[in-house]
């Protein structure tokens, strides 16, 4: 068993090496090379069966997607370089179109599965609903080529794909914090299966779980990243003046600080790991530091990434997909081509002092790229080991799918889309930044 998972891990790591770099200027993605790599090694005689089956290990699949999701989320926290002030009422209308997306979007796709699931298809009310807070959140993993490129490339460049680019801004802001947004959604599809559907269990759960809980990610988050910063940065001690030193395992401590001691208060430690990588940035957003941090990260991530697709690949060539029927199929057709795009398209319409300032053009791309990856993967293995849901097999393979259909058309149409857009803007204007300019 452990000979092969060698070798599964030695291939992620080849793959993780050579791929960035080959496929720069093809309209092919590294997890789209990972998963068909894996599935085509399910194939072959190495390992048993039950090596690789979610269920069997729901337990290993949960700990490694977690840990595949803070790594993306600290790095996209670092990538981001426009602010956000809480007393600053002009930053908060600079982020329009995440909000728009987090508290409209999100919750629509939500609501859209949960009917498919329960009134559709004729899934269990808990486990509708189970599968639409594990499909509704954007994956902050496998979305780099939508995303902002972060301080690790040129300054010039990084700011251009801020502030100008709103469509790579609000995808990357989106999938930094969505993922802590969808917990609240997963432990009402818990009490469901615990509680029943007597309802008394909703008003304790939007004051804590779907408020509260947010509030200390955020507070812990915020606070911690803070603190490190003025350490990093500022402090009066040159030996722990890191930035300086360069050393960029900062951004790991803050990963682990900012996570555990969110858990630990009872929030969430996927939005406090994202505000804390947020207050790093925001301490010195043209510090080289900000760059060291980013890539240490980002090599992390992008490892562990493609072991997670390998071993998904290689599932779904031993059984996993046994499960999927014309069901499953159907729901992930419609969450990747109906349910987002048109719930982003809903999200984003334009209206008097909206503040987004997106085009037409800008509105279809933000909302057709909604990415799934690696976080529904977590949530689903989280859930599947707090309370037991009916047709867990069934809800494996159709994420799976999902997933699968998601690396293929986002990946093949990531690229091309972009340089339409950007095409597109250099023609025209982008109206985000002629917004600005007035």
């Amino acid at each position: 068993m452990s000979s092969a998972l060698y070798l599964v891990a030695g291939l992620a790591i080849l793959l993780a090496a050579v791929l960035p770099s080959t496929l720069n200027r093809l309209a092919i993605s590294p997890p789209m090379v990972l998963l068909a790599a894996g599935m085509g090694m399910g194939l072959l005689p190495v390992g048993s069966e039950r090596m690789f089956d979610p269920i069997s290990n729901h337990a290993v699949v949960e700990q490694v997607t977690q840990f595949a999701v803070l790594l993306a989320l600290m790095g996209v926290g670092l990538a981001l370089d426009r602010p956000l002030r809480l007393r600053h009422l002009r930053d908060w209308r600079r982020w329009s179109a995440t909000w728009r997306l987090l508290f409209v979007a999100m919750p629509l796709s939500i609501a859209g599965v949960w009917l498919v699931g329960w009134w559709g298809i004729g899934l269990a009310p808990a486990s509708a609903l189970l599968l639409g807070a594990v499909l509704a959140p954007t994956d902050p993993v496998l979305a780099g080529d939508v995303q902002v490129g972060g301080p690790d490339v040129e300054t010039q460049e990084a700011d251009e794909s801020d502030e100008r680019h709103e469509v790579r801004f609000a995808l990357t802001s989106e999938a930094g914090l969505n993922d802590g947004l969808a917990f609240p959604f997963v432990y009402a599809a818990i009490y469901m299966i615990e509680k029943g559907t007597t309802w008394t269990w909703v008003p304790a759960w939007v004051v804590w779980d779907l408020v509260g809980k947010v509030v200390i990610g955020f507070l812990v988050g915020a606070l911690a990243g803070f603190l490190l910063a003025k350490l990093a940065f500022r402090s009066r001690r040159a030996s722990l003046r890191l930035a300086e030193q360069g050393e960029p395992l900062l951004a790991l401590a803050a990963l682990a600080i900012a996570f555990g001691a969110a858990e630990l208060l009872g929030g969430y430690g996927f939005i406090a790991v994202f505000c804390c990588a947020m207050a790093l940035r925001n301490a010195e957003r043209s510090h080289d530091y900000n760059a060291e941090m980013h890539a240490v990260v980002q090599r992390l991530e992008r490892l562990l990434t493609l072991l997670v697709l390998l071993c998904l690949g290689i599932a779904m060539t031993r059984g996993l997909l046994d499960a999927l029927d014309w069901r499953g199929v159907l729901v992930g057709v419609l969450m990747i081509l109906v349910l987002r795009p048109l719930s982003g398209l809903v999200s984003l319409m334009p209206f008097a002092r909206s503040g987004h300032g997106m085009g037409p053009r800008e509105r279809l791309v933000a909302a057709f790229f909604g990415v799934r990856g690696v976080g529904s993967l977590f949530y689903l293995a989280y859930a599947a080991g707090q309370a037991d849901f009916p047709h867990l097999r069934w809800l494996w393979a159709t994420i799976a799918f999902t997933i699968g259909l998601s690396v293929l058309v986002h990946g093949m149409l990531a690229k091309p889309a972009m340089r339409w857009l950007d095409v597109n803007l250099e023609r025209i204007g982008s109206p985000a930044s002629t917004a600005r300019g007035a």
